[in-house]
């Protein structure tokens, strides 16, 4: 827009404020579908209602006026014209099950205090229908565009985004992409990650388990997610009395995370932290490393606690950036890395357990992966499986971010700035793709998490910021 830029803008924002209620409906529409990730069948790859999701996404964008295409269910796309893209925006319409702790149905929007109550809110129905509304009302309100905008709706991104692989087998990425499902004011770079997977044998010398008076390490389990600092850990131990268990738990600070009970001539040690995500373990309490540091301290003598023992020393409780595994790094633009024992498993003499790193963007996969291996070698367990991927960057001088961050400052009056991650985003294998919006600095919106939401303000707010930015890349 130039010359009467400031009209233009004004009547846009003008006609998107009047789609309000319509913004609202459309997204309580596809909160509906309980769109997370169920057994494929022939033409709907992830499940039923994520199928259904998708269609009834597309043919909202079909009653705007837009071109669409549905790829084979994996996703779908809304284009202005026929010709290639220049800018792609990315979207998903696929949702992280419902889980515990609701106050109401999480697939039937709740309207309160100005919030918009439902799975898929913020994460990432609400943000795709800003999209929907801002492509919406560019082209009601008949504001030319020079180059073609594609909304690219997927329906993998919580599982690993299988419908981008697809979608890319059949066209190309676009020139400039950004994905409403980050933060302001832009993210362009994320953290590498490496999740590793490891296995161990370690015969205890207990005979005649649950009955048995030996020192020894029964069972041992904690932690549920590869991704999430563990909340709860527990272990089974025989032959220790629980005032020895009370001491250590002591001795190291920790005694206010466990309780102890017993079963039989066995002891149950419970442990509970406090959840985080991978990307930010400093946040959380990690239940299975303080679980390890205590039974490392008790008294036993076999393969199974000198192992317990090893893994003390290469997790211990609050540690997070993984100096006792060598693999302490850091960088200016990313910060340190960070790493998390989250799932741990012993039982019958086996050991199965997995880890979470993210490293900083200067950093290279084969700049950890060997050290970790080995320092992991020497405590006796084996890599069996690992998937990695290096990190993402994109420069904060480019022009297309600097026009995002040109939008953000308009819009809110603040200062843009580029932020790294440690988390990876919808973009994270696409050139060049940044993450923009949709939560503000300091906001939460219980993504993930019982009774997620998005203010209505912001839902409207959003859609306005998205036109600017289509305008700035595409308008004329």
């Amino acid at each position: 827009m130039k010359g009467n830029d400031k009209m233009n803008k004004t009547e846009l924002f003008k006609y998107i404020d009047s789609q309000r209620d319509n913004m609202v409906s459309t997204l309580s529409q596809l909160i509906s579908y309980p769109s997370y990730q169920c057994e494929p069948y022939d033409g709907a790859p992830f499940g039923k209602a994520v199928r259904d999701c998708l269609t009834h996404a597309l043919g909202v964008c079909r009653d705007f006026g837009f071109i669409t295409k549905d790829f084979d269910g994996y996703a779908g796309t809304a284009s202005f014209t026929d010709d290639e893209p220049e800018l792609g925006i990315l979207a998903h319409l696929d949702v992280v099950p419902e889980g515990t702790g609701w106050t109401s149905d999480p697939y039937t929007a709740r309207i309160s205090d100005g919030k918009l109550f439902g799975r898929g809110a913020i994460d990432d129905k609400g943000p795709a229908v800003a999209v929907m509304y801002a492509m919406k009302a560019i082209k009601d309100m008949g504001i030319p565009l020079k180059k073609n905008v594609r909304l690219i709706l997927g329906t993998n991104e919580e599982n690993g985004s299988a419908d981008l692989e697809y979608y890319f087998t059949k066209e190309n990425p676009p020139k400039y992409t950004f994905t409403p499902d980050g933060n302001y004011p832009v993210i362009n770079i994320e953290k590498g990650m490496i999740r590793g997977y490891f296995k161990a044998e370690a015969k205890p010398t207990v005979s005649e388990y649950p009955d048995s008076s030996e020192r020894t390490v029964a069972e041992l389990h904690g932690g549920a997610t590869i991704n999430a600092v563990p909340e709860s850990a527990y272990a089974v131990v025989t032959g220790i009395d629980e005032s020895e268990v009370v001491k250590c738990a002591e001795e190291l600070g920790l005694l206010d995370m466990f309780t102890v009970k017993s079963i039989g001539r066995c002891l149950r040690i419970d442990v509970k932290g406090v959840s985080a995500h991978a990307s930010t373990p400093e946040s959380g309490k990690n239940a299975v490393t303080a679980l390890i540091a205590v039974l490392a301290k008790l008294k036993m003598n076999d393969d199974c606690h000198k192992k317990i023992s090893s893994l003390a020393e290469l997790f211990p409780y609050g540690e997070t950036n993984g100096k006792s595994l060598g693999i302490n790094l850091n960088d200016k633009e990313s910060g340190e890395l960070t790493c998390v024992l989250s799932v741990i498993d012993y039982e019958a003499g086996s050991f199965d357990l997995k880890c979470d790193i993210r490293f900083p963007a200067s950093f290279k996969v084969e700049d950890v992966l060997p050290k970790l291996t080995e320092s992991m070698n020497k405590a006796g367990f084996e890599l069996y499986n690992n998937m990695a991927s290096q990190a993402h960057c994109v420069s904060a001088d480019s022009p297309f971010v600097q026009k995002l961050l040109s939008v953000y400052e308009e819009m809110t009056g603040e200062k843009g700035e580029c932020i790294a991650i440690g988390g990876g985003t919808y973009v994270h294998e696409i050139e060049g793709g940044v993450a923009f919006g949709a939560e503000f600095i300091g906001e939460d919106n219980h993504m993930h998490s019982a009774d997620e939401f998005i203010d209505i303000d912001k839902l409207v707010l959003n859609a306005k910021m998205f036109a600017l930015a289509i305008l700035r890349v595409c308008g004329e």
